[in-house]
């Protein structure tokens, strides 16, 4: 090889390097060079993975979009980002960054819904928020059914049980304490109306429904009569992966202070964690002469004034759906 050539070829690839290098710093290098700390930052659970990395750019946080969205493409990370608060730094580059937010979340999203009891709370926090078996009896252990407020939480990983149970009850107390003044002033308990809320969450098929099931439940109580829900014997009988389980004609006869059917009056204790439209229900009821409920096949309220109309609603909308109501929940009716 002539001395020109090898000038040719070292100069060629000296361009070439050089080319990269500037490549690299205009496009996947880190935005900051000095030691910056940690920021948090937090996706949300709306966001998508498109949404996010024009953010990250416009906060500083990437060169580029298309150097970062490459980065993802050959890392095998693309729709690996997941909402969720992390830490991050601008002095990482852009395969540090994909890196850290496809596998390093240090907080995770949970939505609890409504009326859920707190065993089925720690099952969705042992998916969502990767609990062990320690975790989950810290949790049941330290929580208060009826008083955990359902809501969309971001919480740490590392949070023990007992920390999540705080928050969670912290929420109810500054969601509910308006409900409790104007409880109190409608001279009702404070148990009273978070144990009575809790079925008629469990009872209700919608928000819209839940003042008149909560009129009907008051009519019984004041009666007095037995309340019969169905959804006090599910609480005693539930258990993991069937909570709510429809109740056979038998399990109306189980020894239990929860069980409506044998004793008068509320159940003990909550049997479900209610929302603000349950509790509001229980204040503002809708007034009727109502003693009787059930719900058809299709989920349709359908009320009685005494037994022999709830027995004639029984034989028209139950009896002739049985084929239907096998795979309907026992719940939301009072006999």
């Amino acid at each position: 090889m002539t001395r020109n050539k090898k000038i040719v070829i070292i100069s060629g690839i000296i361009f070439a390097i050089g080319i990269f290098i500037g490549v690299y710093q205009c496009f996947f290098s880190a935005p900051e060079k000095e030691f910056i700390k940690w920021e948090r930052i937090v996706i949300n659970l709306d966001t998508t993975e498109e949404e996010l990395i024009p953010k990250l750019k416009e906060q500083g946080y990437i060169k580029s979009e298309w150097a970062f969205n490459l980065v993802l493409k050959i890392r095998g990370l693309e729709g690996k980002i997941k909402p969720g608060g992390y830490k991050i730094s601008k002095t990482w580059n852009a395969w540090k960054l994909a890196l850290a937010l496809a596998n390093f979340r240090y907080q995770n999203w949970i939505v609890i819904p409504e009326g859920l009891r707190k065993e089925e709370i720690t099952e969705l926090a042992k998916r969502e928020l990767r609990w062990s078996e320690k975790t989950k009896e810290e949790f049941i252990a330290s929580s208060k059914e009826g008083y955990l407020f359902p809501d969309t939480y971001l919480l740490n990983l590392d949070y023990t049980g007992e920390e999540v149970a705080k928050r969670m009850e912290n929420q109810f107390n500054e969601k509910v304490a308006d409900f409790f003044k104007e409880a109190k002033e409608n001279n009702i308990r404070n148990d009273t109306l978070i144990i009575l809320a809790s079925l008629v969450q469990r009872e209700a098929a919608n928000e819209e429904e839940m003042p008149l099931i909560s009129g009907i439940i008051w009519n019984r109580l004041l009666k007095p009569m037995p309340l019969q829900i169905d959804a006090t014997i599910q609480y005693i009988l539930g258990e993991s992966g069937n909570w709510w389980r429809p109740v056979t004609p038998e399990e109306y006869k189980i020894e239990s202070p929860y069980n409506t059917y044998l004793h008068e009056g509320r159940p003990p204790a909550p049997i479900c964690n209610p929302g603000l439209a349950a509790i509001e229900a229980i204040i503002h009821d809708q007034p009727s002469d109502y003693f009787y409920y059930l719900h058809d096949s299709e989920g349709q309220i359908h009320c009685a004034k005494n037994y022999e109309e709830h027995k004639e609603n029984i034989e028209q909308y139950l009896k002739k759906n049985t084929t239907k109501n096998k795979t309907q929940s026992a719940t939301q009716k009072i006999e």
